[in-house]
């Protein structure tokens, strides 16, 4: 069984829960996963039991998430200084960040700000930062999200929510999992913010480091899809599709998920130059 540090960063705004492997070996690369919007830790214990031994892992409780909760006015800014708060305490100059749905964002945040602490990027079932791949009324709907979740009766709500992102049961249940902690009106918050909150930090991004996209065939939320094909057009950003997954790909197929990431990050000390 693998063994976690909990810690804390505490800020003005509220608690934030992070997890760090027992002994840190520098001489190993560091992955950073971020889970997706309403999700927590948790959604990674596949990923943790099979990666333990080959790297050093950090995964947290995102602001307003899981038990970093109560806290106040979450925006990808405050998301992005915490994660730098967790590395400059953690003695964790450069991860590789594996990023699911929000989580995916929140890289893109950090990236923004701290360019130099992303080794490489490994976005799940997520979308991209920048301003063409969004028309007029895609930025429209996503900020309706809040008050048209409002509703829906809360147990309808949060069995529809595991059953877009899952194609298994495992993937279900762990959703439900994740869900049960929050009142209807937190729920529709962070449905609210994790979409609007990205509108407004959205931009146009120059990404440097390494980038792998992975793609559930089956993901049925929003246009994942399509922006993960234009994101992958527009850039040449390899991108997988995993078969048997839907947008939890990661849960949903995390035998075909880990060997990619594992691939992905065996190979980066040849896609990146020495003293870079």
């Amino acid at each position: 069984r693998y063994i976690m540090k909990e810690e804390i960063i505490t800020t003005d705004s509220g608690s934030v829960y992070y997890w760090l492997s027992d002994c840190v070996d520098h001489d190993k690369p560091t992955l950073f996963f971020l889970h997706g919007m309403t999700g927590d830790h948790s959604m990674f214990q596949e990923q943790m039991g099979y990666f333990f031994d080959k790297y050093n892992l950090v995964l947290w409780d995102a602001p307003a998430h899981g038990k970093s909760r109560p806290f106040e006015g979450f925006t990808y800014e405050k998301a992005a200084n915490i994660i730098k708060q967790i590395f400059e305490k953690s003695n964790i100059t450069q991860a590789v960040f594996v990023g699911q749905s929000m989580g995916g964002f929140i890289t893109q945040a950090v990236i923004k700000r701290f360019p130099a602490i992303v080794k490489a990027f490994v976005a799940i079932d997520s979308t991209p930062y920048g301003n063409s791949y969004y028309s007029k009324s895609d930025v429209f709907w996503l900020k309706q999200i809040e008050w048209m979740a409002y509703l829906c009766p809360l147990g309808w709500l949060k069995k529809a929510v595991a059953k877009q992102v899952s194609e298994t049961s495992n993937t279900y249940n762990n959703m439900l999992s994740m869900l049960s902690v929050y009142d209807k009106k937190e729920l529709c918050y962070l449905m609210g913010i994790g979409y609007a909150g990205f509108l407004d930090d959205n931009c146009n991004l120059d990404i440097s480091c390494p980038v792998l996209l992975l793609l559930g065939e089956k993901d049925r939320t929003g246009k994942v899809k399509l922006y993960n094909k234009m994101w992958s057009k527009q850039t040449g950003y390899d991108l997988i599709i995993v078969e048997n997954a839907g947008h939890n790909s990661n849960v949903d197929n995390p035998v075909v998920v880990n060997q990619k990431i594992e691939k992905f990050v065996e190979g980066l000390d040849r896609l990146i130059p020495v003293g870079e």
